[in-house]
């Protein structure tokens, strides 16, 4: 049988920024016909990797061989021309475009020295239905949820004849459905002879899906290894740098006892709260020193709430009480004054803001609720970064650096390390965790367990419902954008009932 052709080849790769080694001497092989696992924790260097390879960052030392040639692209354009295809964790498309617009951007078809326009939409058309996608094309990107954008994303890649289709957490957006049809997709370009490169930090699809692994660790190669021969507890040690026992430890759910909350009075009361086109009306208690989980499937209306209960969106009946007292969130900033904190699951949009630094990004909520023209003298604001860069573990700890050059994980550290800045007595954490790696995901379960046991309020949205189980005490499950049932998170209560209740669509309870 003859071995599978070498398309990648990339050895001894090394990669310094200031103050960090981000890749020592990494090896990693890429061969026509697979799905090839990168995996390990954020900042291990996976995204460095892939940047390497397609020419977004020079390296120091090391070699890149394409098809058995010596190669050093000047950009992504360069490796695209050479058919190696990019989709990134966060969407970077052009909302203010249409869908085939996205997809056809540098490619449109021409007559007369013109972009034909009709040409270029039935060309994305084309393209969707490989993808079995139900898209108008001619709909603006902005008007699709970020699901669909990063399925457009994917389209685009795979419009071009690449040879090499690198996704980098192309799944963390998508629901289980959706999942399967990309992985279909995969596996059709795979049969074909395409070399997939696929970053995950969903070990079950990673098995599901891929063929080898490659583990990094700090920069480091961990070793390659068939899918088959790893074992998943064995990969997640291998990740973390770990030993198994304490990985088990570090899983254990932080949860409290329901009887020791404060149920006296709601810290917070949602009373008919709702907004035309984005959730009816719904009620909500929030108690002291309490977390709430926030489950559904995608697009059930998840979101919406937390934007409701933020003051990001403004409702259009019902009510907000705190205590004995009515309050009007109606904007952010009016709810921040009110200590109500939201995190919001676009990092990229609504998050972290890549220019600034790290410490700027840290001390930007706490400025914003003081004003603007109310500085924090710089000895405070030393004093606050560094206390939440030590607490939160945030890697490089380094204050000044752009928060662009962290990894998702640290930079969901840092808009953490934002909100609680402001020392709020509600947190909204929507999709904390999503995209990051196994141990920084228990590190922010953990945090979230502490926070309430201080006091704290926390709403916990999560599409993994074994992740919102694990660290609420009430789970509200929503679907259709509608509040459809209220639970109490006992030891009777498995995932099994949630899914239950979403597929029965259950009233509340």
């Amino acid at each position: 049988m003859t071995a599978p052709l070498t398309i990648v080849e990339m050895r001894g790769i090394s990669i310094e920024f200031p103050g960090v080694k981000a890749l020592q001497g990494v090896d990693f092989t890429l061969r026509a016909g697979e799905i090839h696992a990168l995996m390990g924790e954020n900042g291990a260097g996976k995204s460095t990797l892939i940047k390497a390879l397609t020419g977004v960052y020079a390296i120091d030392s090391g070699r890149i061989v394409i098809d058995g040639v010596e190669r050093m692209f000047a950009g992504p354009a360069a490796a695209q021309a050479a058919g190696i295809s990019t989709v990134y964790q966060e969407v970077n498309l052009c909302g203010n475009l249409t869908v085939a617009e996205n997809i056809m951007l540098g490619r449109e078809p021409r007559r007369g020295g013109a972009i034909d326009w009709r040409a270029t939409r039935s060309a994305a058309a084309t393209h969707l239905g490989a993808l079995n996608l139900d898209i108008d094309p001619r709909s603006s990107l902005s008007a699709h949820s970020l699901a669909i954008q990063q399925l457009v994303a994917i389209c685009r890649a795979m419009a071009v004849d690449a040879r090499v289709l690198i996704l980098d957490e192309p799944t963390s957006s998508l629901d289980a459905g959706e999942v399967q049809q990309l992985f279909t997709v995969m596996r059709g370009l795979r049969d074909d002879g395409v070399a997939i490169l696929f970053v995950s930090h969903f070990l079950e699809q990673v098995y599901e899906v891929s063929d080898r692994i490659t583990v990094l660790r700090n920069g480091q190669l961990l070793g390659e290894y068939a899918t088959s021969e790893l074992p998943r507890l064995a990969l997640v040690s291998k990740m973390i740098g770990k030993s198994l026992a304490v990985l088990e430890e570090l899983e254990e759910a932080p949860k409290r006892s329901v009887a020791a909350l404060d149920s006296t009075l709601p810290y917070l009361q949602a009373i008919g709260l709702g907004r035309r086109g984005a959730v009816e009306a719904f009620d909500l208690d929030l108690y002291v020193g309490e977390v709430v989980g926030i489950a559904g499937l995608l697009g059930s209306g998840r979101t919406e709430l937390a934007r409701l209960l933020s003051g990001a969106d403004r409702a259009d009946v019902g009510q907000v009480r705190m205590g004995d007292m009515l309050v009007h969130l109606r904007t952010p900033r009016a709810a921040l004054a009110r200590k109500i904190a939201y995190s919001s699951e676009d990092r990229k949009s609504e998050g972290v803001v890549g220019d600034l630094t790290v410490r700027e990004n840290i001390m930007l909520g706490l400025q914003a609720e003081r004003g603007w023209t109310r500085r924090i003298p710089a000895k405070r604001a030393d004093e606050i970064v560094g206390q939440y860069v030590a607490a939160l573990d945030i890697r490089p700890a380094n204050p000044d650096m752009p928060a662009r050059n962290l990894s998702g994980g640290n930079q969901q550290k840092v808009l953490l390390a934002r909100w609680l800045a402001t020392a709020p007595k509600l947190l909204i954490l929507d999709e904390p965790t999503r995209g990051i790696d196994v141990g920084t995901k228990a590190e922010i379960q953990r945090l979230v367990a502490e926070l309430a046991q201080k006091g704290m309020s926390v709403v916990f949205i999560s599409s993994e419902l074994e992740e919102v189980l694990r660290v609420s005490h009430r789970v509200a499950v929503m679907r259709d954008h509608r509040k459809i049932a209220e639970i109490v998170n006992d030891d009777d209560v498995g995932i099994d009932d949630i899914v239950e209740l979403i597929a029965s669509g259950g009233r509340d309870s």
